[in-house]
């Protein structure tokens, strides 16, 4: 028999299991389109795309969890335009959005940076910031392994050619990693000890 839940109920248990209370994030996270529908079927992805919407849509989903959702810190406010056509295919079928980022980059079990690591053969051991709560920089080992090896690796467990800018390091074992757009990491990362540094 298929079970069902409201939007309400799903986001609460996903924001106690994520989190989502000890995070400042750049966006809302939790519940974002309320269509007010049970949910029986969930859709996944990464972003909010139309294009997810129309596979939504299509395989009679009642919501959407991804990790880039909508209405983020200076972006315009107004639901017009692209967004605007994206919120009205949500109401329009009954579908619902929940969207979770840095919970979700953070989570030392289903998080992104644990499941990168986890797909590249690292071990996560700590933070790039020891002292942060949840880390959204994580440190992580492995055994030695030439950099040209770890890259061809990344390449097949990825599918897609890394961009490398390379440094002095022929043989790393201990790489930072954190799957958000975190540049700004790239000193402390040094600063820890890290042959390599990985970010999306």
């Amino acid at each position: 028999m298929m079970t069902e839940i409201s939007p309400l109920d799903l986001e609460q248990w996903c924001n106690d299991y994520l989190k989502v209370s000890e995070f400042k994030d750049y966006c809302p996270n939790g519940l974002q389109v309320d269509a007010d529908t049970p949910i029986k079927k969930i859709v996944t992805g990464v972003t909010a795309t139309q294009n997810l919407i129309e596979a939504a849509i299509k395989h009679k989903a009642d919501a959407i969890l991804v990790h880039h959702g909508y209405f983020w810190k200076g972006e315009p406010e107004p639901l017009t335009g692209m967004k605007g056509k994206r919120i009205r295919s949500l109401f329009q079928n009954n579908i619902s959005l929940l969207a979770y980022h840095l919970p979700l980059d953070a989570h030392p079990v289903i998080g992104n940076n644990t499941a990168l690591a986890n797909l590249l053969d690292l071990k996560i051991t700590g933070a790039l910031y020891p002292n942060e709560k949840n880390p959204v920089g994580n440190i992580a080992q492995c055994e030695p392994i030439a950099i040209e090896a770890f890259i061809e690796k990344v390449s097949q467990r990825l599918q897609r050619v890394p961009t490398h800018i390379s440094g002095n390091q022929s043989i790393i074992s201990k790489v930072g990693i954190c799957t958000g757009g975190a540049q700004d990491m790239i000193e402390q990362a040094a600063n820890m000890g890290c042959q390599l540094y990985i970010s999306g």
